[in-house]
């Protein structure tokens, strides 16, 4: 007999753009989550960190808008995608491709995980100062 029940499987989280014109799907189900300080994603979200949590890229499915999106970078690797209409970063695909790195900001509702760490603190905003005592890495834990 199976010992997971519906009520274990936690509802998709749902997730948009700005202006709306992208919506998508991701389950509850991440393995982790950063605040990276790298000027990568600095630049990308105008913002002193990208807070995101990283699943496996099957667990996200975009709704609406999929003629809509973005893409910056090498489809093939590493990029990021965007709405083309209102430029919100929704996430990054990663880790030769298997994962995403959803930005938790776009997530329309709550998830279970929290931040876990500051990635690329060596390369911070000299402008911002982290006031948390969550850990701090000079890169990606392994």
């Amino acid at each position: 007999m199976n010992s997971t029940s519906i009520e274990d499987t936690p509802a998709p989280l749902r997730g948009q753009c700005l202006c709306g014109a992208v919506r998508y799907q991701v389950e509850d189900a991440f393995r982790y989550a950063f605040n990276c300080h790298c000027s990568q994603c600095r630049r990308a979200t105008g913002a002193a960190f990208k807070p995101f949590a990283g699943i496996e890229r099957a667990h996200l499915r975009l709704e609406q808008g999929q003629g809509d999106v973005m893409v910056y970078g090498n489809t093939d690797a590493a990029h990021d995608v965007h709405c083309g209409c209102c430029g919100s970063l929704l996430y990054s695909v990663v880790r030769e491709g298997a994962y995403v790195h959803v930005t938790l900001g776009t997530l329309v509702d709550a998830p279970r995980i929290r931040p876990q760490g500051h990635l690329f603190v060596g390369s911070k905003a000299p402008w911002h100062e982290i006031t948390d005592a969550l850990p701090q890495y000079d890169e990606f834990p392994s």
